[in-house]
């Protein structure tokens, strides 16, 4: 067994014995274990692929985040809607050109979350839809809407992004909450955009509540099992997570996935 294999089995150990600890003392163990992972570059030696992505939230941890990818040189794909942040101003306010430019000129991809979050309810009839916006105008309020709207809710976010970037979207949208019907996703493939959920193993866990789902123990789940050709989801910040997920797990969870020979790969060709 080479020296990489066997430190990657101390360390998997180790976080094994993290997750049965108080929060506090699992994430102090966290950070010994995340030491003992062997360091390896994107694309070297990898051997399966995975795809990180991140829906916006609250933000609160974004620039955490982008440290994170740009330091461990991997790229992700950002699903970007509208939303109040942590900063009391929206994800796609001027405010945070700088934030989305930057992270266009590192590479990443981008698809559209509805510009003001907008949850998919139910199907009414044949070609309309129920639905509810998180922000925006019709905030909180049940809608029912047919295909022009259902594309005016994605489109809008590719707008903004473009009029705030100079960039558009990525043809490809993920629904909030990812709560989608078929017929749903065939109205928005009929605007250009293509839905792209996520795998069971990959949600990440980072809107659970922390006191129930600690941290090491969403890490470990991850490592454990996520598999080739997997997409993983979590926020750039969530508001109901007391412990947050990020920047706490990625670094670690990063590591671990190139110790077992996992390229990252952005969702910009799963267009069509």
């Amino acid at each position: 067994m080479g020296s990489s294999s066997l430190q990657m089995l101390v360390g998997s150990e180790c976080m094994r014995r993290c997750s049965g600890l108080t929060i506090l003392r699992a994430l102090f163990c966290m950070t010994i274990c995340w030491m003992m992972m062997p360091t390896a570059s994107a694309g070297v030696g990898c051997d399966k692929t995975i795809f990180l992505t991140f829906d916006t939230g609250n933000m609160s941890v974004a620039q955490q985040v982008a440290d994170i990818l740009q330091q461990e040189q991997v790229k992700a794909t950002f699903f970007v809607a509208s939303e109040k942040t942590s900063h009391n101003d929206f994800s796609l306010d001027a405010s945070w050109k700088n934030f989305w430019l930057s992270r266009i000129n590192e590479g990443h991809a981008f698809g559209s979350h509805t510009l003001h979050h907008t949850y998919w309810k139910k199907d009414a009839g044949s070609n309309k839809v129920i639905v509810q916006s998180q922000f925006g105008p019709h905030a909180g309020k049940l809608q029912t809407i047919g295909q022009e709207q259902v594309c005016q809710n994605i489109q809008g976010a590719d707008q903004r992004f473009k009029d705030l970037t100079g960039r558009s979207l990525d043809k490809i949208w993920r629904a909030p909450g990812g709560k989608t019907s078929p017929m749903y996703i065939a109205m928005a493939k009929a605007c250009g955009y293509k839905h792209i959920a996520w795998a069971k193993a990959g949600f990440l866990g980072d809107e659970l509540s922390s006191s129930a789902y600690p941290n090491a123990v969403l890490l470990q789940s991850a490592l454990d099992n996520l598999k080739d050709g997997d997409i993983t989801m979590a926020h750039l910040g969530i508001w109901s997570r007391k412990d947050p997920w990020a920047p706490v797990v990625l670094q670690p969870l990063i590591q671990g996935l190139k110790a077992k020979g996992f390229c990252f790969e952005t969702l910009a060709n799963r267009v069509g």
